[in-house]
């Protein structure tokens, strides 16, 4: 795990009248920490987590992990998206390696990581099916399993649970 040092973080969009979804956030969250943004729809959220994934960057401020500035997105930060973000064209079991073949685990490793991490979030028999076979719920196990199975040392989650049975 890592440490995440956000300061004096903006965000700004620009247009005809900029959007400032973020203004001066500042927070440290330490190795091994949990940490839950809360705030109504629009106050910033997402985009806060876009910033320390590195889809974004910052108008302003700075963002650290590990005592190092966020870049380009990377599979040690991982993001659970709360629309699933899986391949259409990816089984179960071939969403969950990507990260692992990017990574460039080896394939036994990988076939063994895949088989624990879908153990893990229930969905043992649906190894070979597609997204679009899969119910709302089940789709964001797989995205969850996706992400751990790269063993982050930042895990980001934007509504993890919404879609998940209770």
């Amino acid at each position: 795990m890592s440490t995440v040092t956000i300061s004096a973080v903006s965000k700004a969009f620009p247009g005809d009248e900029p959007v400032h979804a973020l203004r001066e956030v500042s927070f440290n969250v330490a190795d091994k920490e949990f940490c839950s943004i809360l705030g109504h729809s629009g106050c910033g959220k997402t985009t806060l987590l876009m910033l320390l994934a590195g889809f974004e960057q910052p108008s302003g401020g700075k963002i650290l992990v590990d005592d190092k500035p966020v870049g380009a997105p990377t599979w040690q930060r991982t993001v659970v998206f709360q629309d699933y973000a899986l391949f259409p064209w990816m089984t179960v079991q071939e969403n969950i390696a990507f990260g692992l073949e990017m990574k460039q685990v080896p394939a036994a490793q990988r076939r063994e990581t895949v088989s624990r991490n879908i153990a893990l979030v229930g969905l043992k028999g649906f190894e070979r099916r597609y997204p679009h076979e899969l119910s709302g719920g089940m789709k964001q196990r797989v995205s969850i399993a996706r992400a751990l199975a790269v063993d982050p040392s930042v895990l980001l989650m934007d509504e993890p649970f919404a879609a998940l049975d209770a």
